[in-house]
């Protein structure tokens, strides 16, 4: 007598309905487990990068003139070290920055001379505030942007070093 076609219709057009709603839902608790994961990477690269930069710039017996350390100019450098002819290697691989996914901001010293450091080039938001469990990361405590964490060796904390452009 009636027709049950639409009935069906219209209970399939209600479990996609709820369908829809219950993957928005577990949707933003995913994006933040993601930004979480790659804050983490953000972390363990920038400080291979800090790592590397300190051995470049502490390698007993190998300097480039009198005055002390040839200055890294390139981050290329760090993959085979062009001041000695061993294969020194600093970094396994150039990382890329996992919050954009591209390079990192290079960060030189106060005179431009040689890169001392790098920061992501990423404006938004951290979720992590506590960086008790990381040595020497302390300055990170309340910074409002990616960005304004600076994996830096060396720095002179008087004089302010020159932020240059992604590399």
């Amino acid at each position: 007598m009636f027709n049950q076609n639409g009935f069906t219709f219209l209970a399939a057009l209600m479990v996609v309905v709820i369908m829809g709603i219950m993957l928005g839902l577990t949707a933003q608790p995913w994006k933040t487990i993601m930004k979480r994961e790659r804050e983490q990477e953000l972390l363990f690269r920038g400080l291979q990068y800090r790592k590397a930069i300190a051995a470049w710039n502490t390698r007993p017996g190998v300097t480039g003139s009198t005055t002390g350390v040839t200055p890294l100019n390139d981050l290329k450098d760090l993959l085979q070290d062009p001041r000695t002819l061993q294969k020194n290697k600093y970094l396994r691989q150039l990382y890329k920055d996992p919050m954009t996914g591209k390079g990192w901001t290079i960060i030189r010293d106060a005179g431009g001379k040689g890169i001392i450091g790098v920061a992501s080039t990423s404006n938004d938001v951290p979720l992590k505030t506590s960086f008790s469990e990381y040595s020497g990361l302390d300055s990170f405590a309340g910074k409002n942007r990616y960005s304004d964490w600076r994996f830096v060796f060396g720095a002179d904390p008087g004089t302010p070093p020159t932020i240059g452009m992604p590399q």
